[in-house]
């Protein structure tokens, strides 16, 4: 029987629209002058005001990377190394670790960092910018227990003191629309069904230093041959959320609730704000680690994460859950399932007939 897809937060599958994009894609270097290479300039152009369309930008404030790791690194390294060191950097610390590393990375530097706490839903506090921020990084929604941040009053504030505000909005843009008012705001192409690339926002006459250095391609942001496929990738599955993200929350926060119910049924603290990403259903286990679950499900036949998949191959507990206040077990006992836009009832009737059997023979409450 077909396997059932529970991780779409780890990395969405390939969206049909993706595959047909690249279909016949033109195979040369976009700086070429032959028929080739402006074939495929046309297409990098043609994605590049795809992907600006999709998120309501202008063609120029779009700089396609190759993951959202680096368009994160490039907001802010290209920020920070702009700014006096006198200005501090903020976050919060349950941000993702492409962040918290960057940021701390900066500090070794010899930048003034505040990584602020944040509550028991891991959601940040407007309130904790200090009044001498020069740049706030705030995720669009936390990418291990999908609570939605305050990004709007994140901006207020910030912009109120003078200070540049990053949006990491590699969590979320399937499902919600982004706030408007960042200067920067990075994405992920594998997280949105492209498989593929990444791409930065840069809110027109926002500077940034460079992190690689070379030729002038993506308006001087990014030297180096532009990745068409990944470009043309990434812009097809922001159209594609822009269109459909509505209809498709819908039936994935049903779906959702569907897995919640069991999960808190079989023992399991439910993890989160309230205000989530519709597709997330994430809890705890004091008594079982996430990763014996995870490795039952898998061998079951369903695909599911204890976590950030950029940390799994850490032994360390999750960073997210102990800034959420969780114990240690409680922070090793974690799991994560995450639905998508072509997940269905059908597989969640199988998944939670799985996930109640695999549960309770691992010892989880019934």
């Amino acid at each position: 029987m077909r396997r059932i897809y529970l991780d779409d937060a780890g990395s969405a599958p390939v969206l049909r629209q993706v595959a047909e994009a690249l279909r016949d894609l033109p195979q040369a270097n976009p700086s070429s002058l032959h028929a080739e290479g402006r074939a495929a300039r046309s297409a990098l152009d043609a994605a590049r005001d795809t992907a600006a369309a999709a998120i309501g930008a202008q063609r120029s404030e779009i700089t396609f990377t190759s993951s959202g790791t680096e368009a994160v690194n490039l907001a802010l390294f290209g920020a920070a190394r702009r700014l006096p060191k006198s200005r501090r950097i903020v976050t919060w610390a349950a941000e993702h670790q492409a962040v918290l590393g960057a940021v701390r990375h900066l500090e070794s530097d010899g930048h003034a960092v505040d990584i602020a706490s944040v509550d028991e839903a891991a959601r940040a506090d407007a309130d904790s910018i200090p009044r001498d921020a020069g740049l706030v990084s705030i995720g669009l929604a936390n990418n291990e227990v999908g609570s939605v941040q305050p990004v709007a009053e994140v901006i207020a504030r910030a912009h109120e003191l003078g200070a540049l505000v990053h949006v990491d909005a590699c969590a979320g843009p399937r499902w919600m629309v982004l706030p408007h008012g960042a200067d920067l705001v990075s994405f992920s192409g594998h997280k949105l069904g492209a498989d593929r690339g990444g791409m930065l926002f840069v809110k027109d006459g926002v500077r940034l230093e460079p992190l690689l250095y070379g030729g002038p391609q993506e308006w001087g942001r990014r030297a180096g041959h532009e990745d068409v496929g990944a470009a043309v990738a990434t812009a097809a599955a922001l159209e594609v959320c822009a269109r459909e993200r509505e209809s498709r929350a819908g039936i994935a926060g049903g779906q959702a609730d569907s897995l919640r119910e069991l999960l808190q049924a079989l023992g399991g603290r439910l993890t989160g704000s309230a205000s989530r990403l519709p597709n997330f259903a994430t809890c705890t286990f004091a008594d079982r680690r996430g990763e014996d679950l995870l490795l039952a499900l898998d061998m079951a036949g369903v695909a599911t994460s204890s976590g950030s998949a950029c940390a799994s191959g850490s032994l360390d507990p999750s960073h997210v859950l102990l800034a959420m206040g969780l114990s240690l077990d409680e922070a090793f006992g974690s799991l994560r399932l995450t639905t998508g836009y072509d997940t269905t009832d059908d597989e969640i009737t199988r998944a939670r007939a799985i996930i109640l059997s695999v549960l309770t023979r691992a010892g989880a409450r019934a």
